[in-house]
């Protein structure tokens, strides 16, 4: 809010004619936006596009489920386990907050539609939680912190979302020693704390800490990290 009690100028104008689209874009292109501004641009976005993202999204899902050796592999370890993911229940939708995907024992697996990360990597790293659930039995609505934090490392470790290039490249990440062991902890990290009975990230990253050792080295179903 503003001194007056007005509301804050974000640089961001509603409406969904031509001109006020290019003029929006030309604001985020020019740092014309606020952050919360550019907020506001990548939700108009994103419901705009929303159909769209959608159907490719369950295009790129339909595909990996048939011919990505990480998908089919973690399927069929799923399905040794007694689970059953497919097609059917494994759902894309379009997400307002910063969640790329999610993984609900009753549900099944929710992919963001309209995040711009590989999919194979959120696909895999909600399969691996899937893997554990059903291995561990663990209650994910009222998960134990310290089981999150195993799963959240493993997911992260085994998925391939941590790999050197994507850190690299994407993340600005630079480092080269230890490159793959600190994403994997940062991210595990990031989600332990998102959880309601985690107080704050300095708990979070204790939590991790306390199951790094085990859940770092726990590949399974892998023989080792697949990439």
């Amino acid at each position: 809010m503003g001194e007056n009690g007005d509301t804050e100028d974000t640089g961001y104008t509603f409406g969904d004619t031509d001109s006020i689209r290019w003029r929006n874009t030309w604001k985020l292109l020019t740092g014309g936006l606020t952050e919360e501004g550019r907020r506001q641009y990548r939700r108009d976005r994103d419901l705009r596009y929303a159909q769209e993202d959608c159907k490719r999204c369950e295009k790129d899902r339909d595909y990996l489920l048939q011919y990505s050796p990480i998908i089919r592999f973690l399927n069929q370890k799923i399905t040794a386990l007694g689970g059953d993911l497919h097609a059917g229940n494994i759902r894309c939708l379009t997400c307002l907050d910063d969640t790329g995907g999610g993984f609900d024992p009753e549900y099944g697996i929710l992919l963001c539609a309209n995040k711009p990360v590989p999919l194979e990597d959120t696909l895999a790293h909600e399969m691996v939680h899937a893997y554990d659930f059903l291995r561990f039995k663990a209650d994910f609505e009222n998960i134990n912190l310290r089981h999150a934090a195993c799963t959240e490392i493993r997911a992260s470790s085994l998925s391939g979302e941590c790999r050197f290039w994507r850190e690299f490249w994407h993340r600005g990440q630079w480092k080269v020693l230890n490159q793959h062991q600190e994403c994997v902890r940062r991210r595990a990290t990031l989600s332990v704390a998102m959880r309601p009975n985690c107080k704050d990230d300095v708990e979070a990253a204790k939590i991790v800490n306390e199951v790094w050792d085990s859940c770092f080295a726990d590949t399974r179903p892998f023989d080792e990290i697949y990439k």
